[in-house]
């Protein structure tokens, strides 16, 4: 039974408003995209709906999924982190979105700044440190802000800087990316940090690393990813 303090008011069903959810944030699809898939169903509603819907589930959906997952790192110590950033344009200026990745890929935060001094690189590893605890080693490029950021927070001893050690990172920017490019870039630097922190969310819930397990398994993890989507919001 779905919750009515999520889905009040709404007269589309969850199963729906999840599927339309899902769609739009995992696949490089855009608004008309989702709507025409959706009308291969039988379900008639416009691009701009798609765009509310995600605007308004997409987050809480998405702090469900993380409230599970990081009680569940915060169990494991032993785990090393891939910090990097990467260039995003928003209405032509360059920004930056910081992006930190546990040994396996998960996506554990995203933070976008003007800037990428000492500043910013506090600040994005507070946020990181305080909601996943801290953690065995931190893996990162040759940029100078990390490592004052992390003499601040006595974990130089933690630190590994290098050019290829970080190759983790770097391939986990490819699923955001292919799917900036189908959204045609952002326009602000809000709505650009709520994509990034729920698309990573997401991302983690469906990334089954299918290449590491067995067709068997892979079906069976795939299965209980989309069983678990669909009790999102349920009461």
């Amino acid at each position: 039974m779905s919750n009515p303090r999520i889905f009040r008011y709404f007269k589309t069903s969850p199963e729906i408003i999840r599927l339309a959810v899902m769609l739009y944030v995992r696949y490089p699809l855009s608004l008309r995209n989702v709507e025409d898939l959706l009308h291969e169903r039988g379900i008639d509603i416009t691009h701009e709906t798609v765009r509310f819907w995600w605007g308004r589930f997409g987050q809480l959906f998405a702090a469900e999924i993380r409230r599970g997952r990081v009680e569940a790192m915060r169990a494991h110590r032993h785990r090393r982190w891939h910090l990097d950033e990467m260039f995003v344009k928003i209405n032509g200026a360059k920004h930056y979105l910081w992006r930190a990745v546990d040994h396996e890929g998960e996506v554990l935060e995203s933070y976008v700044t003007k800037t990428r001094d000492k500043a910013a690189a506090l600040i994005f590893l507070g946020k990181a440190l305080r909601r996943h605890g801290p953690t065995e080693a931190i893996v990162t490029d040759h940029l100078a802000s990390y490592g004052a950021a992390l003499k601040v927070f006595g974990a130089t001893g933690k630190h590994n800087a290098g050019r290829w050690l970080n190759n983790r990172a770097e391939n986990s920017h490819q699923p955001f990316r292919r799917r900036e490019r189908a959204m045609l870039r952002f326009r602000r630097m809000r709505s650009l940090q709520k994509f990034a922190s729920l698309h990573g969310s997401i991302h983690n819930h469906f990334n089954q690393e299918r290449h590491l397990t067995s067709r068997a398994l892979y079906k069976d993890r795939r299965d209980a990813a989309l069983i678990a989507w669909r009790g999102l919001g349920a009461a």
